[in-house]
């Protein structure tokens, strides 16, 4: 099944991101949703501080969860590494070492930065 949505530029919007995510995978394990909304939130994070730009959220879990955050900035993202005391900069870490795979795809205008999870074992 897949579900999009469009969103503001503003951080009462990367909550309802997360929202949305939740709502959308709430048939998965309470710790793939949990994963699934901390990486969103930090790519949507990423479009209001960064890119300075509305953005639409594209969840497919048909067969493995794929989530994709797109946005009208200019840039590409980049992995940083924060000093240990930094506030900020680490929402590409997070997603690297939590999700299946990532990456960035350039659009006109701006990017989708996108990553998945593994399919769960039914059980």
């Amino acid at each position: 099944m897949t579900s999009a949505r469009q969103f503001r530029c503003r951080p009462e919007d990367v909550t309802a991101a997360r929202l949305f995510v939740r709502e959308h995978l709430s048939d998965e394990p309470p710790d793939t949703v949990q994963a699934a909304e901390l990486m969103t939130s930090e790519l949507a994070t990423n479009c209001v501080m960064h890119a300075h730009s509305d953005f639409e959220l594209a969840i497919d879990s048909h067969d493995q969860i794929r989530i994709e955050v797109s946005d009208a900035g200019r840039g590409r993202p980049t992995m940083l590494q924060p000093d240990v005391r930094a506030l900020t900069g680490r929402g590409l870490r997070i997603v690297d070492a939590m999700s299946d795979a990532w990456g960035v795809i350039a659009n006109t205008p701006g990017k989708t930065v996108w990553f998945t999870l593994p399919p769960q074992p039914d059980g």
